[in-house]
């Protein structure tokens, strides 16, 4: 039985400074969104996060784990229970002529394709504007100009309960935006990744990435932001539809549909998740309406959304 009460006793007892109770979410997320979390545990590195997550299941103790909080909105209500906030950033290169990079699940992805660059080691430049962690990226195959996580990753060590465990790039079960774990087929969290890279120069890949990132800078809204809101419908984009719905630069609260790119929703100000959600609510039914296509969300609603 899941626990109700969380016991932070125990928790101050094994992990102590790590644990701070009744912390606002917004400052950890993109989106600068989201009530507190019950209790938050900063962990440094993939075995204090083996450590804490072993104790959240032993205790069942409800749990959340961040990274770099792009692609979820939380609750204004918050988080029941545990948030495990992943700052494990270890990482090890290979190089040679099959290079590859190790790193734990906590590095900032976009920092870790700049690190790549600047070794000269080419095929993270896609990830180079990608927001959030490795981690994130691996559960959620993330992706940009053409590139995605099914086309980097060799391994992800993913904690079970039975251990850790390494799932190829073919166990992960990859699909636009998807995996094994995001659709819960597999219980676990991911501990660190291994990478596959190829030789090149840093010239090359620097000016590749310079590329990347001013597309990404004409194309898509300055701001915070949860990343893209809806998953692009097979033959279409959902930005395309939304703004034939006539949706673009609509605002609910202090949060607006970007008027640069109208997937992606910009907090104004002091936003609240509930103006968010309403917002997502009235983009699907117009949508609906228009094109009877239902737009499924790409960003995860997390945390305590009780009415």
């Amino acid at each position: 039985m899941i626990v109700t009460t969380l016991p932070v006793d125990l928790l101050y007892a094994e992990f102590g400074t790590l644990v701070r109770e009744r912390v606002p979410l917004a400052p950890y997320t993109s989106a600068r969104i989201g009530g507190p979390a019950d209790a938050l545990i900063t962990v440094s590195s993939s075995e204090e996060l083996e450590k804490v997550i072993g104790f959240i299941w032993e205790h069942e103790i409800p749990y959340l784990i961040l990274g770099g909080g792009s692609n979820v909105l939380v609750s204004d209500r918050g988080v029941r229970g545990a948030v495990v906030l992943n700052r494990a950033k270890q990482v090890r290169f290979e190089e040679g002529e099959a290079p590859r990079v190790w790193c734990e699940a906590g590095v900032v992805f976009s920092n870790l394709a700049n690190r790549c660059a600047t070794r000269g080691l080419t095929g993270l430049e896609w990830a180079a504007t990608v927001p959030g962690t490795v981690g994130g990226a691996v559960y959620g195959n993330a992706g940009a100009f053409g590139g995605d996580m099914s086309g980097n990753l060799i391994w992800a060590e993913v904690l079970t309960r039975n251990g850790r465990v390494r799932y190829s790039v073919h166990q992960m079960g990859y699909g636009y935006r998807t995996s094994v774990l995001k659709r819960g087929e597999v219980k676990g969290i991911v501990l660190s990744v291994l990478l596959g890279l190829n030789p090149a120069t840093r010239d090359e890949v620097s000016v590749k990435i310079e590329q990347f990132v001013s597309r990404r800078k004409t194309t898509q809204p300055a701001g915070a932001s949860m990343g893209s809101m809806f998953k692009n419908p097979p033959g279409d984009h959902a930005g395309r539809m939304i703004e034939a719905a006539g949706l673009k630069g609509t605002r609910i609260g202090n949060v607006e549909i970007s008027t640069v790119h109208a997937n992606f929703f910009i907090n104004r100000g002091e936003t609240k998740a509930e103006d968010v959600q309403r917002l997502i609510e009235l983009v699907r039914s117009s949508v609906r309406r228009k094109f009877g296509i239902e737009l499924e969300l790409e960003v995860e609603l997390v945390g305590d959304w009780s009415a």
